[in-house]
């Protein structure tokens, strides 16, 4: 399978994965609405492997998550070598884009939620959801033009290289050194096995899981050893075998349609009666999330875009016009699964985490629609 095949089959991916993302989402909405005791009591249901006792919320979160963020490691290590990020004067267009769309959010969020303790959950709309975006544009059909998706595909990319450092930086608690030690240490074995030569899979799973678990045992969130291992997979072919290639081939199928969707079905389950939506219109860390996904990310995107293309630093793809780059920027305020991921993260309160879950949900839903509606129109004119 070559590049340009490998990149089709991802964006196919990503398109029936938003789908399966959607239905996980709504499925944990009827749920947590129809018994909410049940919902909640369900996930932290707890399970003993390997003598680690966590709830079933956190299996998903830093255990199934980590081949979440391992296949995201593939993706930003193909865009790095063979993508649009290899090039830097053409990367440099959507680095601008996403850095405008990362510290515009967060600062409207901090500024809305000043003075409470609701800021430490400043990074909840800095985050792009890729599978809900692609499944959007997938949605408009063909009347978008091909450029249009790789843009905003490369912009998440980015994305989710700021939305990784941001976890591993700022949402990490009590760093244990040792640990800390061990999960390098299993991550030089990696290294060394690769300059080894090394061919068995079985090999790396089983220094990939001590590398995992010594990462969450070190205060580091676990799902960063994911992204590691994905970095450090071999982008050019060994032994005449792309391994990069295959492996995204294999597991992002796995990642979209069934690792993804359980996230959902485990993390967007908030019931919505008992004033639970009027407490959120009150709530300014609701609003903060909500102002920053459909605000500043619109804001933030495009105006990073149209600052590189005042300046000269690069072009918009072929086909691509403004009014285009306006539409991808809204649909880039869908912070669906990140956005619940740092969420987890950053509060602890049940009722913070209902008003982050409710200001996620409005407002990637306003952004998806307002986006649709604008590259929809576009595509009618044209």
């Amino acid at each position: 399978m070559n590049r340009l095949d490998a990149l089709r089959e991802f964006l196919h991916d990503e398109a029936v994965g938003g789908v399966a993302l959607l239905a996980g989402a709504i499925a944990a909405l009827i749920w947590a609405n129809v018994s909410v005791d049940g919902y909640e009591s369900f996930w932290h249901t707890h399970a003993d492997v390997a003598g680690l006792d966590l709830d079933l919320r956190h299996w998903i979160n830093d255990g199934l998550m980590a081949v979440f963020f391992f296949v995201v490691g593939l993706e930003i290590k193909r865009e790095l070598v063979a993508g649009e990020l290899r090039d830097r004067r053409a990367a440099l267009l959507p680095v601008l884009a996403a850095a405008g769309g990362v510290a515009l959010p967060a600062l409207l969020f901090v500024a809305i939620t000043a003075g409470t303790d609701a800021t430490r959950g400043w990074a909840l709309p800095a985050a792009t959801d890729i599978a809900f975006a692609v499944g959007v544009l997938a949605l408009l059909g063909s009347g978008v033009p091909s450029g249009a998706k790789l843009y905003l595909l490369t912009i998440a990319i980015v994305d989710d290289i700021a939305a990784i450092a941001i976890i591993a930086v700022f949402y990490s608690h009590g760093l244990a050194l040792g640990w800390l030690l061990v999960a390098l240490g299993s991550l030089v074995v990696v290294a060394l096995m690769r300059r080894a030569g090394v061919p068995y899979i079985s090999a790396y799973l089983l220094i990939g899981a001590v590398a995992w678990l010594a990462v969450h045992e070190s205060g580091v969130h676990a799902t960063i050893a994911g992204v590691a291992l994905g970095l450090m997979t071999p982008a050019r072919p060994v032994a005449g075998r792309d391994v990069l290639v295959t492996l995204e081939h294999r597991l992002h199928p796995w990642s979209s349609l069934a690792i993804v969707p359980v996230f959902a079905l485990a993390n967007a389950g908030v019931a919505l009666g008992g004033g639970a939506i009027g407490d959120a219109l009150r709530s300014r860390l609701a609003w903060g999330v909500v102002i920053g996904l459909l605000v500043g990310k619109t804001l933030g995107i495009a105006g990073g875009t149209f600052l590189g293309l005042r300046r000269g630093w690069g072009t918009l793809p072929a086909g691509v016009t403004r009014a285009h780059v306006w539409g991808l920027a809204m649909l880039g305020g869908i912070g669906f699964t990140v956005s619940l991921f740092i969420a987890q993260l950053a509060f602890d309160a049940p009722q913070q985490i209902a008003d982050a879950k409710i200001g996620i949900l409005a407002g990637s839903v306003v952004s998806a629609a307002a986006g649709a509606a604008t590259l929809r129109r576009l595509t009618r004119s044209s």
